[in-house]
């Protein structure tokens, strides 16, 4: 290798030293959440430090238990609705992208860009007609809409990261499936479904993140605060007509960001595999 082509020490330390500012100035903010949550109620706008000079678990208590309702029950709500999201969205998403994948069917391309279309589409376009269907069967201040459509494989982006990575399965393998006597079914559950799982775990982390962190769709559809998600839980710490406990509403966030965290830590190998493979020729 030539000299040039070799970066000096000084070089590299000025790299990772830029690495580690720009690092910082990034995550400055959820440090400064999770510092503050420790903090008196005093301190927390009193300085930006991020070691607290009285550490403190009482805004853990007042957020744990400050409500009608424990803020378990409401975590248990968000979990609930994010793993129910999760079953259906890898359920009906893994179906469709088989059969635009395998199956053939008239008007195959025709459907598959209609639904590559709604990705542009607003979901506000939407919410009024969704939310007058919804109140019609009797499912407002209730889970059925945040759960059942997830079940229809409303989702064309899972749709279409699956469909993106069947391609890549060779088709010899259904072939000698098809030898075998195994019907579309089988071949689906036996030869697509087990080589998919870096693409499933990448759907499956997604999902459950998007659900997760959704504030906007609970908000419509959820009225009472027993059925609230974790998200409006926090939004009840902060009230622009009375006393807002911001020490209680950083703690709950904290709190909100874990399981995320872990989740991330678990499947980070599936989760970059199945983005860095999706659509590469096998």
């Amino acid at each position: 290798m030539p000299d040039g082509a070799k970066s000096s020490p000084l070089k590299r330390a000025l790299v990772y030293a830029l690495l580690t500012a720009v690092s910082f100035i990034m995550l400055y903010p959820l440090l400064w959440m999770v510092s503050s949550s420790f903090k008196p109620e005093n301190e927390i706008f009193a300085t930006t430090s991020l070691i607290p000079q009285e550490f403190t678990l009482d805004a853990y208590r007042r957020g744990w238990n400050g409500l009608s309702v424990s803020f378990g029950h409401l975590f248990l709500n968000s979990l609930l609705i994010s793993v129910l999201v999760v079953i259906g969205n890898l359920i009906s998403c893994s179906m469709a992208a088989y059969a635009f994948t395998r199956l053939q069917f008239k008007g195959r391309g025709f459907w598959f860009a209609l639904m590559l279309g709604t990705l542009m589409m607003p979901q506000h376009a939407v919410l009024i007609p969704q939310y007058l269907m919804f109140l019609k069967f009797g499912w407002v201040n209730t889970i059925m809409p945040l759960v059942v459509p997830k079940f229809f494989a409303i989702d064309a982006f899972f749709i279409f990261l699956m469909v993106q990575f069947f391609r890549g399965i060779p088709r010899e393998l259904d072939e000698a499936a098809i030898m075998d006597g195994a019907g579309p079914l089988r071949i689906f559950l036996k030869v697509i479904l087990p080589l998919s799982t870096p693409v499933l775990a990448t759907a499956a982390v997604f999902s459950f993140i998007w659900t997760w962190d959704d504030f906007f769709a609970p908000l419509i559809y959820l009225n009472d605060i027993e059925k609230y998600t974790a998200q409006l839980g926090l939004r009840t710490f902060v009230d622009a007509t009375a006393q807002s406990d911001w020490g209680a509403l950083l703690a709950m966030s904290t709190l909100t960001v874990l399981p995320i965290f872990i989740l991330f830590l678990l499947f980070q190998r599936l989760l970059i595999e199945g983005i860095a493979t999706t659509g590469m020729k096998r």
